[in-house]
């Protein structure tokens, strides 16, 4: 039985195996509609989400499976003071596999280490979003044709982003990959991250504050929102919040081939007018999204559509 709980739980072959597969899934999807029948997916969500849960619940719909679950900590026993690890043994008895958001780090490994099912960690505080870099990973693949040799921006909330701080784990695997980063200094990236990962593979990367000057070199700006949710106080939040916006005008700085990607939800770092430029493909990341979940259903069961 297998877990992901980390994009690293994948080997490279293995990751490169999970997007074809979710790009057989796009291409022949009537292939796959019956191959979770009789299957049950839990989704534990205790913080609010709208695109990782529906879309694993899509995802296991889409399979011929079925759903349950709960979508805040506050309609579960958790409410009532249960652990997540009575929790997840109390799951292990209705569900086959099950996805697990929760606002802690390191929520999703005790979860898996009492669980007689496999575990998605769909989120786990500022930490790792493993099955939003299988998302990224494809998108970036499907739009560039490729996962090496490329010059990637994240921009905006890097210190507490789990989106940046899991996508920067999985492209460091790929060669030719060099990161710009894109931060006021609150936000930076964690020493932890640029020394254990950047610095130990030998990674390029440079550290900006102004999107504009970034923008000319890039071939992926990931844009990520400054997470309220995640501050302290609300004067640094609103302090930090309105610091990127990504608008038309910035846009003609960009590449021709640049493309940008989100994971969601944009409050205002990204205008509105962006949407019509057919290099903004966040929209295009949300659909790729049910695809490589489904792929990862598939793969943690162990299910073979021939």
């Amino acid at each position: 039985m297998r877990h992901l709980m980390s994009p690293l739980d994948f080997s490279v072959e293995e990751l490169d195996h999970l997007l074809d597969l979710a790009q057989d899934i796009e291409a022949n999807p009537e292939k796959y509609a019956h191959a979770c029948a009789g299957k049950k997916l839990a989704t534990l969500f205790y913080e609010p989400s709208t695109r990782t849960r529906l879309s694993h619940e899509a995802a296991m719909l889409n399979l011929g499976g079925s759903i349950m679950g709960f979508s805040s900590a506050d309609s579960s026993s958790a409410a009532k003071g249960e652990s997540v690890a009575d929790t997840i043994r109390t799951i292990s008895c209705y569900a086959d596999i099950c996805a697990m958001r929760h606002p802690k780090e390191g929520s999703s490994m005790v979860a898996s280490q009492h669980s007689l099912i496999p575990v998605i960690n769909a989120g786990d505080g500022g930490h790792q979003h493993p099955t939003q870099t299988l998302t990224d990973l494809l998108t970036i693949r499907n739009v560039k044709g490729r996962l090496d040799n490329l010059v990637i921006g994240l921009c905006g909330d890097l210190k507490f982003g789990r989106t940046v701080h899991s996508l920067i784990h999985a492209l460091a695997r790929y060669t030719g990959i060099r990161f710009v980063l894109i931060s006021p200094e609150e936000l930076r990236l964690p020493e932890y991250m640029r020394l254990d990962v950047l610095d130990k593979k030998n990674i390029p990367y440079k550290e900006v504050v102004r999107l504009e000057e970034a923008l000319p070199e890039l071939d992926i700006l990931y844009m990520t929102r400054v997470q309220k949710e995640r501050f302290f106080n609300e004067e640094d939040y609103v302090r930090m919040k309105d610091f990127y916006i990504l608008d038309a005008e910035k846009m003609k700085l960009a590449p021709k081939e640049m493309y940008v990607l989100h994971p969601l939800p944009r409050v205002n770092e990204i205008a509105v007018e962006v949407d019509e430029d057919p290099r903004a493909v966040y929209f295009r990341q949300v659909q790729y999204g049910v695809y490589v979940r489904m792929a990862l259903i598939l793969t943690l069961l162990d299910i073979h559509v021939g």
